[in-house]
């Protein structure tokens, strides 16, 4: 626990009290995310400016602190949780700056800005903020920017990391550096900003980001393809790619992800497949209808059942709110879903299916598929019921069966959710003890006494995956 004297200068730097909370209800609110574990902070602290951020790091970097990064808690891998107990750092509140720049193409944020905003700002000036993870309308640009969300646009727009033009950090230390800015191109030494984003909270605290912006498309079209074999679903995103169209998103969902969704909220979708893909191309209008011919051809030669293209706005919407309601209908059959992504080169999607197809059996897990097909990242979900142990246990081993697999694919751990506290102990199975090392290292350089989001990213000895706590 912290001192009262403490609490005392954390006060005497965060001046409304209402900003910081202490009571054990309060601190509760902030133990959970959208992923495994329950960690108390001793204390939570919602700054709105720079200089409390920079005050709160020197006071914590002297006593050595843990401090906690925190969006609106949305991460999947455990990105904010307060393992060693120490301060979170609330920074969901601190939205006041959004500035679009029309002329430079950027946005300037503060790391509380909702992601979704940034994108609907910038559409009133005919611009787009491409990265749209599925959280877009509930989580802050921060936790984006420590995680490099990506979403289903990634495909042909890239993920958070691309768009991100200049940062304004505060280090571990207390000290506050800029990085980047709003040019470009910028090969001035190292490129820092590159290397925060994606850090997940361990490097330093965002307090601002410029951001790229594009010309938002003229119009876009969506395509739903049938499949009867999931392999064949897999084999046509290769094809599709290679016909030399780049759609904007190409999404997959498995037959079990259809089933979920018509029965918790019916669309229309057919169930009697194995899956589907949603395609959507986007640009000038009279390059679409020639774009989309050639997409229905590439599907039909590698064995889809059915092209159906949705013929108003009405239909495309409701395609893409079918892919949507995957997350909310898979929990209706059990209580517990554990949400992974793990990524492989989009030429082995045909064999990690296959994979996934091989683990759902071995292990006796309700394993789902859906996810962003067109760059591989895609999202094996496994539903559970965490208060069953044996079943929980059969999950553990399914999970790791399905990160090895990525592995040996040539594929990563993860492509949006981060590593946080979930991945962390299969960290060496991917870089190797050098690999690991180096970004130990790293860290260490830049957080000599490890107070920034401490217990992430890096394993204890002997760590082990668990969903369970005895």
């Amino acid at each position: 626990m912290l001192s009262n004297e403490i609490i005392t200068r954390v006060h005497a730097i965060i001046k409304d009290k209402d900003r910081v909370l202490a009571d054990e209800g309060d601190r509760y609110c902030y133990a959970y995310d959208a992923s495994f574990g329950v960690h108390v902070p001793d204390l939570v602290v919602q700054p709105m400016c720079t200089e409390e951020v920079a005050r709160l790091m020197k006071l914590a970097n002297e006593h050595r602190i843990p401090m906690y990064p925190r969006g609106r808690g949305t991460s999947l891998s455990g990105g904010p949780l307060p393992v060693e107990g120490g301060i979170v750092l609330d920074l969901s509140r601190w939205n006041q700056t959004l500035v679009i720049d029309e002329e430079d193409l950027v946005a300037i944020v503060s790391p509380g800005v909702i992601t979704a905003t940034i994108n609907e700002k910038a559409n009133q000036y005919g611009l787009m903020y491409p990265p749209d993870p599925s959280s877009a309308h509930v989580s802050t640009i921060g936790g984006n920017l420590a995680e490099n969300a990506g979403g289903p646009r990634g495909l042909k727009y890239g993920v958070t990391k691309d768009y991100v033009l200049g940062l304004e950090v505060v280090t571990p230390e207390g000290e506050v550096i800029r990085t980047g800015g709003k040019t470009v191109k910028n090969v001035t030494g190292y490129d820092l900003t590159k290397l925060i984003v994606g850090s997940e909270g361990t490097l330093g605290i965002i307090t601002e980001a410029t951001l790229r912006l594009i010309p938002k498309p003229v119009a876009t079209k969506t395509a739903m393809v049938i499949f009867d074999d999931l392999v064949d679903a897999g084999r046509a995103i290769s094809h599709v790619l290679t016909s030399g169209i780049l759609p904007s998103k190409m999404e997959i969902m498995d037959q079990s992800c259809v089933v979920a969704v018509e029965n918790y909220q019916p669309s229309g979708l057919p169930t009697d497949i194995e899956a589907l893909l949603l395609i959507e191309i986007d640009g000038h209008p009279a390059a679409l209808e020639y774009e989309i011919e050639v997409v229905k051809q590439a599907c039909h030669e590698v064995g889809a059942r059915e092209v159906r293209v949705a013929q108003t706005k009405e239909e495309e919407s409701d395609l893409w709110q079918a892919r949507k309601l995957v997350s909310p209908a898979i929990v209706q059959h059990k209580p517990t879903k554990i949400s992974e992504d793990a990524t492989v080169p989009r030429s082995k999607i045909p064999d990690m299916f296959r994979k996934l197809k091989e683990i759902r059996e071995t292990y006796h897990v309700d394993l789902v598929v859906f996810g962003h097909a067109g760059d591989g990242n895609l999202h094996p979900n496994i539903i559970a019921d965490v208060r069953d142990r044996e079943e929980m246990k059969r999950v553990e081993q399914a999970v790791e069966a399905i990160f090895k697999a990525a592995v040996e694919l040539g594929g990563t751990l993860s492509g949006e959710h981060g590593i946080g506290t979930m991945k962390a102990p299969f960290m060496e199975m991917e870089l190797g003890k050098i690999g690991l090392d180096m970004m130990k290292r790293m860290k260490s350089v830049w957080d000599p006494n490890n107070i920034c989001n401490p217990g992430k990213i890096f394993p204890k000895p002997n760590q082990r995956f668990t969903l369970t706590h005895d």
